[in-house]
């Protein structure tokens, strides 16, 4: 099973790109599902009900989301209604949507995707990642409940994500990072079969402060306030970073992951 996931998915410009450019990137890799982050899509914070579905209709099989996920109110309800756009698995008893979906493809093969957020520098009260996905893991299985496992890990901390990973390694197809924006160069399978990069990259203008533009998060790191409006995402030139697994049909674990960048 060929999996390409792209990385957060920052503003209009990074939209209005991936939506250009779905028939050629799926032409290019041949993946047999694409999933993106799309928690900074709208403006940089959050994702409108209306984005959601633009993204969805393009060609975007699964949508992840992160610390943004409830910046944009009506992703509360929404979120109820559209099960192909998942939240955190450890946010607390009670919180809408869900944390994982499971998508049967046309030759039948199921693939599992899950989100955990992490807690390190997140400023957010969160169940415990490692016990969450513990739990979840008891009753799915590779190669006995589902083809493929991905897990989007969205955090700060590299060594939180690092640890993550070699927790879960063997037992999922794939546990690829997001939430800060740029991607680095750790992407390898590890020792018990899970491919691994502690960050994808964003899909957005790279001549920027992780997307946005440059002037106010400079006035607000020299100031220590934000300029009147905030940050807004930058809207030059965009390039769509990502990671492609390939995974192996007999076990689901992986075979191969490289680092994209269209």
């Amino acid at each position: 099973m060929k999996i390409l996931f792209i990385g957060d998915i920052v503003g209009k410009s990074a939209r209005v790109k991936i939506k250009e450019n779905i028939s050629l990137i799926k032409n290019k890799y041949n993946p047999d599902i694409i999933v993106a982050n799309a928690e900074n899509a709208t403006g940089g914070y959050g994702i409108s009900k209306k984005d959601a579905q633009d993204l969805i209709s393009a060609g975007i099989d699964v949508l992840t989301l992160g610390n943004h996920a409830w910046d944009k109110r009506e992703m509360l309800t929404f979120i109820e209604e559209c099960p192909k756009i998942i939240r955190a698995i450890n946010y607390p008893s009670g919180v809408p949507g869900k944390g994982s979906y499971t998508l049967e493809l046309l030759n039948g093969k199921k693939i599992v995707i899950v989100q955990v957020m992490l807690r390190l520098f997140m400023g957010i009260s969160l169940d415990d990642p490692f016990e969450a996905i513990k739990k979840f893991l008891a009753s799915e299985r590779l190669g006995r409940t589902c083809d493929a496992i991905l897990i989007d890990v969205h955090g700060e901390a590299t060594s939180e994500k690092n640890a993550f990973g070699h927790f879960v390694d063997g037992s999922v197809s794939a546990v690829l990072g997001t939430h800060t924006h740029i991607p680095t160069s750790d992407f390898k399978v590890l020792p018990k079969g899970t491919a691994y990069q502690t960050d994808v990259g964003m899909s957005g203008d790279y001549n920027s402060v992780i997307g946005m533009e440059i002037e106010s998060p400079i006035h607000g790191f020299t100031k220590g306030y934000r300029l009147e409006g905030g940050f807004k995402p930058a809207s030059g030139k965009v390039s769509i970073c990502g990671a492609l697994i390939e995974t192996d049909d007999t076990s689901g674990l992986a075979k191969s992951i490289i680092s994209i960048k269209e």
